[in-house]
């Protein structure tokens, strides 16, 4: 199976709100009106890089990427993980792995000094970002805003 990573364009929009839909299947669709304003608003903004993994033409995964710059660490950026899904037909096939070191390479490339992002607390997705490299180092906190 041949697995392609690579930036997200505007023509990929149904398939991440299908991505989406499976990673939140609480969440309410976005009109089609909405969802191209926010992806005009993603595409625009400086640092910010959705990756998406095709297999024979068909998007399968995504991961969202935000290069965050810093004042710490000799002025060395960050890269923050979020929206990380599969689709269920193409999970346990090497597709998240794929695009975790696709995010990983493009924080080398932007001169990061780490990639972070959060997690569920879910035995499996603990042991999936653990199998990428990635050690649970911190303990994470939120707090959503209504």
């Amino acid at each position: 199976m041949k697995i392609t990573v690579r930036a997200a364009v505007e023509a990929d929009l149904g398939a991440l709100l299908g991505l989406y839909g499976e990673l939140n299947p609480e969440d309410l669709p976005l009109s089609q009106a909405v969802a191209e304003g926010v992806w005009a608003d993603i595409s625009r903004q400086r640092g910010r890089t959705v990756l998406v993994a095709e297999v024979e033409g068909v998007v399968a995964g995504t991961v969202d990427c935000v290069v965050m710059p810093n004042l710490t660490r000799g002025g060395r950026a960050i890269l923050f993980v979020e929206n990380v899904v599969v689709a269920g037909r193409f999970q346990r096939r090497g597709v998240g792995r794929r695009l975790m070191e696709a995010a990983v390479r493009l924080g080398e490339s932007a001169g990061c000094y780490k990639v972070q992002l959060l997690a569920a607390d879910d035995e499996y997705v603990h042991s999936f970002y653990e199998a990428c490299g990635f050690k649970a180092l911190a303990q994470g906190f939120r707090r959503y805003v209504e």
